[in-house]
This record gives C-alpha cells, sequence and structure tokens, in this order.
C-alpha cells in the first residue's frame, strides 16, 4: 500500500504493509508493488506527521516503523533515530556508537544510504568528519533543505 504526498524536497511515496511503515520514495518513483491506498491509517498518520515536521511543528516522529535490511543495517538505522532534530553525527561517530572503530565508518556510510524510510529515520543527519555534506540518496539539495529547515544556522 502507498501514497504520495507533496513536500518542500518533491513528491515523497509513503509504501505501509502489516499496519507499519516500511518506505518513502524520494521522486522519480520506480516500480512498487501494491496499491495506492489513501485511507490506510498508518500512511495517513504518516503524511500528516510529515506535513507538521515540514511546517516546524514536530521534531520527532511517533509512527509504526518496520525497515527491511540486514542485522547490520537495522543496527545502523537505531543509531540514526537517536541524532537529534537540529543535531548531526559523523559515520565515525555512528560507527563508534556501535562499538566499532573508524574503519567501518565507510560500512557505516553504506547502510546510512540504504535506509529505506529517510526523514523519519534521519539520514539526512549523518555528515562528512570534516563537516561536509556527503552522499545522500535523495540528492544533497534535498539534505541541505532537510538541515536547514531544522536548523537554518547549521550549515
Amino acid at each position: 500500500m502507498w501514497l504520495v504526498i507533496d513536500s518542500p524536497i518533491g513528491p515523497l511515496r509513503l509504501v505501509a504493509a502489516d499496519g507499519a511503515l516500511i518506505a518513502i520514495d524520494f521522486s522519480p518513483f520506480g516500480d512498487r508493488a501494491g496499491d495506492e491506498a489513501a485511507d490506510e491509517p498508518v500512511l495517513q498518520r504518516a503524511a500528516a506527521q510529515l506535513a507538521e515536521y515540514f511546517a516546524g511543528e514536530r521534531t520527532d516522529f511517533d509512527l509504526p516503523l518496520a525497515p527491511k535490511g540486514t542485522a547490520f543495517q537495522q543496527q545502523v538505522w537505531a543509531e540514526l533515530v537517536k541524532i537529534g532534530y537540529g543535531e548531526t553525527a559523523s559515520y565515525g561517530e555512528i560507527a563508534h556508537r556501535l562499538g566499532l572503530t573508524n574503519a567501518a565508518s565507510r560500512a557505516v556510510g553504506t547502510a546510512n544510504g540504504r535506509n529505506p524510510i529517510p526523514i523519519i529515520v534521519p539520514c539526512h543527519r549523518v555528515i562528512g568528519a570534516d563537516g561536509t555534506l556527503t552522499g545522500y540518496a535523495g540528492g544533497i539539495e534535498r539534505k541541505r533543505i532537510l538541515l536547514d529547515l531544522e536548523s537554518p544556522t547549521l550549515l
């Protein structure tokens, strides 16, 4: 089941299964199985919470999430949700939080890039060790918009 919403970073496709949000896709959208389901409760809640976020009225999300990924990816994504609104962390910092060395930064970056629920699982808050914006599945411009929305003086 899915629903497309408008946002300041372009159309977003919210995807749910079994009562939980499983993905947020950036436009342009690839093929996705399932039917549009505008009346699905979890999709309605996600759409409402994202609208509040983009309006500057919400700093965290309260939704059932079920991202699909490896055990390591799940560990990285669990750390991402701990990065507060308006804050950033480097790939190395995420590796250290997982009990790993800086050598794991690249693996953290790969897992970060495969996050299926961007914005809500805030992979946009992960930056380079030198404070620069680094890769983002939705593109660097979207990442900049999201970080500017959360903290106009951050970058």
